[in-house]
């Protein structure tokens, strides 16, 4: 795995859904050690933004958003974003257990572009992603975030099935 600058950079695209808590519980529970950044993407719909910080980030993302703050539902409100208690509950055990610097990265737009951007931008050593399990003809109507993610990353992907 790649080595930024002497710390470890571990990404996990959440969206909240059980698929995403499976992914992030497997990284904090497989990958994530003392010392590395766990770093939670997610991606919400392009749209036209009035208020809040999403108008201010909308093209970048936002800043690097702290464990304690993304806890925070007045905070996560000016984003859009309502995290659900088992993502939190990871995502603060990851931090106080395993000694990991707990993040969060919001982007607006297309998911499978957001989460390539992201690997980049950020940089991350390796992504982890959960796999809805949709069947071919779903799939191919759909397309699949995952699919995408691993054929187009600039770093090591884990789709963790569902």
């Amino acid at each position: 795995m790649a080595e930024c600058a002497g710390e470890r950079r571990v990404g996990v695209a959440v969206d909240f859904s059980a698929c995403s808590q499976k992914a992030l519980k497997w990284a904090v529970d497989n990958v994530v050690r003392e010392g590395d950044h766990l770093i939670l993407i997610t991606i919400r719909p392009e749209g036209n933004y009035e208020q809040g910080e999403m108008q201010l980030w909308e093209a970048t993302g936002s800043p690097l958003i702290p464990v304690k703050e993304f806890s925070d539902p007045i905070i996560m409100k000016k984003y859009g974003i309502h995290p659900d208690a088992n993502t939190l509950d990871i995502a603060n055990t990851a931090a106080a257990q395993k000694g990991a610097v707990v993040l969060m990265k919001i982007y607006w737009g297309d998911a499978r572009e957001k989460i390539c951007e992201a690997i980049d931008n950020i940089p991350l050593s390796c992504l982890i992603i959960g796999n809805r399990g949709l069947g071919k003809i779903k799939r191919a109507i759909l397309g699949s975030v995952s699919n995408y993610v691993v054929n187009n990353a600039s770093c090591p992907v884990t789709v963790v099935k569902q």
